[in-house]
């Protein structure tokens, strides 16, 4: 995307002193609903109101959106307190209703953007059009098709385009409902530094009591916004209750909430720094000249299982090994989730460096 600091410019126009905020519910529900929000929203830190008014669900039979009428709740709540409305598109008659009822800001969820198609149909109907486009990532964790999704638009004469990192699906239970995988959305910022990054932690985490802790963490991650849903009645919401604040909450959140600077001028910090840097650099010249020498056993150790026409898959010694590294991991203060995330890779790349030498 050559150019792409155009991209930044319609975020810079807000002149915030804070991160960007995009706040509303997740679905519109009733025009009662939608204007109360917007008002009690209005003198807060938000400068985008959001409502699904189009609400696709992995399985039929849910709410899935109130359709078109929503739109002209928007249009009234806009007029009534000035904020900049935005919903989800997932298809061009989407866009077209949206263009229609001059939505300002208009979103491809996650399952949207898993279809090259489908972001497209979305693009071409966009074509050259002035309003700002966020892209969520896909489903699955493929920064790739993420970033082929921003590019089908910017193709297209977009120019005011950002992300929304909204975590990822798996199917492993942990606290999160999508899984943030923070290098991801961090790899595409530095790819893309001009990019506008949002953070959507009621998507992240699924639970209320967790968006403050993640929304901390993508502002300590230099993230530009977050969108986070908010409700009068979380608890009656007609969808996704549990990952829902009132307006209350969420002014609370955000006076917690601590803005980092992006470097200090001090001596003592960058004197400071430069040591603890170079302490990290050999840790992790350790860490790979560690990992060098295991794949060396590990190739041993295939080259015995040929000799000796054994499997390369062992299930029972990697439970063991995976139960033993989950202990002593949380002895050194590391979680375990990171620490089966660390163990799976090595694993996987012994077990590659095994099949070579049994294979080869």
């Amino acid at each position: 995307m050559e150019n792409s600091k155009a991209m930044r410019t319609w975020l810079d126009d807000f002149k915030l002193s804070h991160p960007l905020v995009i706040a509303g519910p997740c679905s519109a529900e009733t025009e009662e609903q939608v204007l109360k929000i917007a008002h009690e929203l209005k003198d807060s830190d938000v400068s985008i109101y959001r409502a699904g008014i189009w609400k696709p669900r992995t399985r039929p039979g849910g709410f899935e959106g109130v359709g078109a009428i929503g739109l002209k709740w928007l249009q009234k709540a806009k007029a009534e307190t000035g904020l900049l409305m935005s919903t989800e598109v997932a298809n061009a008659t989407h866009v077209k209703l949206a263009l229609e009822h001059d939505i300002d800001v208009l979103w491809i969820g996650a399952r949207t953007t898993v279809n090259p198609f489908a972001v497209q149909e979305i693009a071409d109907a966009l074509e050259n059009t002035d309003k700002i486009v966020l892209v969520k990532n896909p489903v699955n964790p493929d920064l790739a098709l993420w970033i082929g999704g921003v590019e089908r638009l910017y193709n297209a004469g977009i120019k005011k385009l950002g992300v929304i990192h909204r975590g990822f699906s798996t199917y492993e239970k942990t606290k999160y409902r999508n899984i943030p995988e923070w290098q991801i959305a961090i790899e595409l910022q530095s790819r893309f530094p001009d990019l506008p990054l949002i953070c959507d932690p009621s998507h992240i985490t699924g639970k209320r009591d967790m968006i403050q802790e993640v929304s901390q963490q993508a502002l300590d991650l230099n993230y530009d916004g977050l969108i986070v849903e908010t409700h009068i009645d979380p608890d009656n919401a007609w969808s996704d209750s549990a990952q829902q604040v009132t307006p209350t909450v969420l002014k609370g959140i955000f006076a917690d909430l601590k803005v980092k600077k992006m470097t200090s001028e001090e001596d003592d910090f960058n004197n400071e720094m430069a040591k603890l840097r170079a302490n990290i650099d050999i840790a992790d010249s350790k860490i790979l000249e560690i990992l060098g020498n295991r794949m060396k056993v590990a190739d041993q150790i295939g080259a015995l299982k040929k000799a000796k026409n054994v499997a390369v898959l062992q299930n029972k010694r990697w439970n063991e090994i995976l139960g033993k590294m989950i202990l002593e991991g949380e002895q050194k203060g590391l979680s375990e989730e990171f620490v089966l995330k660390l163990f799976k890779a090595i694993h996987q790349e012994s077990i590659s460096h095994q099949e070579k030498v049994i294979n080869g």
